[in-house]
């Protein structure tokens, strides 16, 4: 699962009113090359709640984003790689995703969140 996935997904059990962002337990991560298109990125950017992508490429080990960003920041090129490594190239493939408020943990596996919810969390 990359962090854009990450950015989009809130916990929507019944009665939580605070799931984003989730936390992440790491167990497996690991890194897919991916080209790098500045346009992507740079409309990207706007839609992206960075303390959660910054918070979220650290728990994955990967601290090389700043704690905030700024549209200017675009015009860096060494800015959009690291961007672009913690949006699209860093995985996590095993792990739990943790809802802020219950502590309900969604897991992993393979790269892909099993966000179902039990019976009495509809």
């Amino acid at each position: 699962m990359r962090l854009l996935t990450h950015n989009m997904l809130s916990s929507n059990i019944k009665g939580v009113t605070n799931g984003f962002p989730l936390g992440i337990v790491v167990e497996k991560v690991i890194e897919k090359p991916v080209e790098m298109n500045p346009d992507f990125l740079k409309n990207m950017f706007a839609k992206i709640e960075w303390k959660a992508l910054a918070d979220a490429s650290r728990s994955m080990g990967y601290a090389e984003l700043p704690d905030q960003a700024d549209s200017s920041m675009l015009d860096s090129v060494e800015f959009l790689q690291r961007f672009h490594h913690a949006l699209l190239e860093l995985h996590l493939e095993e792990g739990a995703l943790v809802c802020p408020e219950t502590g309900r943990k969604f897991p992993v596996n393979k790269g892909i969140p099993n966000m179902l919810l039990h019976e009495d969390e509809v």
